[in-house]
């Protein structure tokens, strides 16, 4: 059965799928990978993923064992999808010919060609077989893309539809109100305005050192 995923708040964009390897749990894993691409606002990798999941899952099934407790890790890095799935076997995998059949490696010819990076590593319970997919340039836009449609609802300008610098003057007008009553928010809530701005800035600036 597909356990709940891990909540890892100490990552924003990075969350736990444990399981056990078994060929109907492949199915849910995909779901459940689907579901969290969805929540994180990229979805149109959501294709890709469920291949690359299941080829890890499957080589899991196959050799390490069917009913082998794995988990699924997906990591959301600006233009890059990180997709892990670690096992407790110390076995390390590695392609073979190019006539080899699926027993034998053909899976990971697959996620190579997929990938635009992955590899194996040794962890302390096993191992961890990982890749990389690239997810556009407009996947590291998502903020900026949803900044602008929560202020053009957020105070309407009577129905009236804006162009050019008066758009911008709108929203730029729409930020500062907003920021302004969400620090009423904190502020009547018991938090300090101070350290959420201070906790803003320092997600803004991670982000930016990491594009």
């Amino acid at each position: 059965m597909l356990m709940p995923a891990i909540d890892t708040r100490d990552r924003q964009h990075r969350c736990a799928l444990p399981f056990a390897a078994l060929p109907a749990e492949v199915r849910l894993l995909r779901r459940a990978a689907a579901a969290q691409l969805d929540q994180w606002g990229v979805p149109t990798a959501g294709d890709e993923t469920g291949l690359l999941v299941t080829e890890l899952a499957t080589n899991v099934i196959k050799h390490v064992g069917e009913g082998t407790l794995a988990t699924l890790i997906l990591e959301w890095k600006r233009e890059r999808l990180r997709v892990e799935m670690h096992d407790k076997s110390r076995t390390l995998p590695s392609p073979r010919g190019a006539a080899c059949d699926a027993e034998c490696g053909r899976g990971l010819h697959l996620i190579a060609a997929m990938a635009v990076d992955w590899g194996v590593v040794v962890t302390a319970l096993g191992k961890a077989v990982w890749c990389e997919i690239e997810l556009g340039p407009e996947v590291a836009c998502r903020r900026v893309e949803r900044a602008v449609e929560a202020l053009e609802g957020y105070q309407g300008h009577g129905g009236a539809v804006l162009e050019g610098r008066r758009r911008e003057a709108a929203l730029e007008e729409s930020a500062i109100e907003l920021i302004a009553d969400l620090l009423h928010w904190t502020s009547a809530r018991g938090l300090d305005p101070d350290d959420v701005l201070d906790r803003a800035q320092m997600h803004y600036e991670a982000e930016m050192d990491a594009a």
